[in-house]
C-alpha cells in the first residue's frame, strides 16, 4: 500500500498512464485469506491510497473491491481449485510466467475499466480512454510482474 501511495503520489508521468501495482497485491494474498477477508483488505488499502495520494476519494476503493472479488474465482480458473484446497501460494516458479502474467493481465484490466470509467465520468473521449487503458494496462503489468515476484516467492528462498 505504502509503495502505491509512493507511486502515485511521485510517479505521474502522463495523463495517458495510471500506475498501479495493487491489483497484483489484492490478487496474491494468501490463499487462506477468504474473499470476505479480500474484499475488506481491497476496501482499506483503497480507500488509504485514496485518502492519502490521488485527492478523489472511493476511486482506487470503487476499482480494487471488484478484484477482490473475482479472486478466487480467477485464481481456480488460472491454477487450479487444488491451490485453495492445499492453501498453497501463487508464484511465478511453482506456475510459470505465462499463467502468472495472464492473471495479472486480467486484474489490471478489470482495476483500469472500473478506474478510468469512474475518473473520466463521460468527460473523456473513447481514444483518450482507450489509448490510457492500453499504456496503463502494459505499464501497469511490467511493474507488477517483479512486485508479485517479491511477494510471492517460494519457500525456499
Amino acid at each position: 500500500m505504502v509503495a502505491q501511495i509512493l507511486i502515485c503520489n511521485y510517479f505521474r508521468l502522463t495523463p495517458y498512464i495510471c500506475l498501479t501495482i495493487m491489483p497484483a497485491v489484492i490478487l496474491c494474498l494468501p490463499t487462506k485469506v477468504s474473499t470476505t477477508w479480500a474484499l475488506v483488505i481491497a476496501f482499506a488499502t483503497g480507500l488509504a491510497i485514496d485518502l492519502f495520494s490521488e485527492g478523489i476519494l472511493g476511486i482506487n476503493t470503487l476499482a480494487l473491491v471488484p478484484v477482490a472479488l473475482v479472486r478466487k474465482s480467477l485464481i481456480d480458473l488460472m491454477f487450479g481449485k487444488e491451490l485453495f484446497e492445499r492453501k498453497e501460494e501463487i508464484s511465478i516458479g511453482k506456475f510459470g510466467y505465462g499463467s502468472v502474467s495472464a492473471a495479472i493481465i486480467i486484474v489490471q484490466a478489470l482495476f483500469l475499466i472500473v478506474y478510468i470509467w469512474a475518473d473520466g465520468a463521460g468527460t473523456r473521449t473513447m481514444i483518450f480512454n482507450t489509448v490510457r487503458f492500453l499504456l496503463s494496462l502494459l505499464s501497469g503489468y511490467l511493474l507488477s510482474l517483479p512486485v508479485v515476484d517479491i511477494i510471492t516467492s517460494d519457500e525456499k528462498r
